[in-house]
């Protein structure tokens, strides 16, 4: 087994504020190899991005990280002083974001940015990181390259610029990319782009990728291993085919209940009933439990952490009982209700 090159422990990101502390992240755990694509899913406000943030070192005070703790290749990153944060993210950590225009200065050209960020990072000459740009330009798929470097962001398409950001994040030969919604804000055809430059180039350096979406066809045609977060912790995680196919968390199984089948004939999409709880009102028990329909009591009183269940690991107590018992709890509990 490959030793893993991130390492997040029992992570817990907090907010003060003035009714008491709030726990955005709370006891997030899991770890990416070398060469892999982890995908990281679930609705808005489950964390996913959060967690992005706390790993890149880019928390928004006055967020802080309250417990656990982060290791690139076996260093601790969480704790480190702001200017050693800086010297690893870009060099060791790269970043794509969501909007391309938000990594991007407008007033710089293309070429501009990425030789000052080869230069800040591997101390080479102007000359060889202009010819290094020009290669990571022509390796994200820029066409005419040599002319286009340049250019200013404005002078790009949606998908280019985005094209541009992996460059950027690929500069200087980080072991390890955050992806947030890479894939968002453009067109479907441009989307299937931009997941297979993602997945040579991840295969090309060897770096580890921690996908960010809540995109399923994303994450199904990109990712290795997929991790369910909801509410601020994880529900499932396992590989991509089995939490895809085989779920056993019931908020796993709603996502993939909710994708429309082009297979089967539907009047009404399937849904989730309810929304994810805020911040200050987050269920005792499985935070999961208002929404779930096969809650039963235990649900209700006791936090279930991840477990093994089959091929995965989910958060639910259905994968710690005897099947017949669960089953029987479920319809108790429903005819009483």
């Amino acid at each position: 087994m490959t030793a893993p090159l991130l390492e997040v422990k029992n992570l817990r990101v907090e907010f003060p504020t003035r009714r008491g502390t709030l726990r955005a992240l709370d006891d997030i755990s899991f770890d990416i190899a070398p060469g892999e694509i982890l995908g990281v899913v679930g609705e808005s406000g489950a964390g996913k991005s959060l967690t992005g943030a706390s790993i890149i070192g880019l928390l928004e005070p006055p967020g802080r990280i309250g417990a656990g703790e982060i290791r690139l290749a076996g260093k601790r990153i969480d704790n480190l002083p702001h200017e050693k944060m800086r010297e690893i993210r870009g060099r060791q950590i790269g970043a794509i974001f969501q909007d391309p225009l938000t990594s991007l200065n407008p007033l710089v050209t293309i070429g501009s940015q990425l030789i000052e960020t080869i230069q800040v990072h591997l101390r080479v000459s102007y000359d060889d990181a202009r010819r290094r740009a020009i290669h990571l330009l022509q390796e994200t798929g820029i066409p005419a390259a040599e002319q286009r470097i340049d250019q200013y962001p404005h002078q790009f398409s949606g998908g280019m610029r985005q094209r541009v950001v992996i460059a950027l994040a690929l500069a200087a030969e980080p072991k390890l990319i955050v992806a947030d919604e890479p894939t968002t804000a453009l067109d479907v055809s441009i989307q299937a782009q931009i997941i297979s430059l993602l997945k040579r180039l991840t295969k090309d350096h060897g770096a580890a990728v921690m996908l960010v979406t809540h995109d399923m066809g994303v994450i199904a045609e990109s990712c290795d291993r997929v991790a369910v977060m909801y509410a601020g912790r994880i529900a499932e995680i396992g590989p991509v085919a089995d939490v895809i196919h085989r779920p056993k968390h019931p908020y796993t199984v709603g996502l993939m209940g909710s994708i429309p089948s082009m297979d089967i004939d539907r009047e009404r999409l399937m849904q989730i009933d309810g929304a994810m709880p805020r911040l200050n009102a987050i269920p005792t028990g499985c935070a999961f439990n208002p929404r779930c329909p096969r809650v039963f009591e235990r649900c209700r009183r006791e936090r279930p952490d991840l477990m093994p269940a089959g091929a995965t690991r989910a958060a639910c107590w259905l994968n710690a009982v005897e099947p017949a018992a669960a089953a029987a709890a479920v319809v108790t509990t429903g005819a009483s209700a």
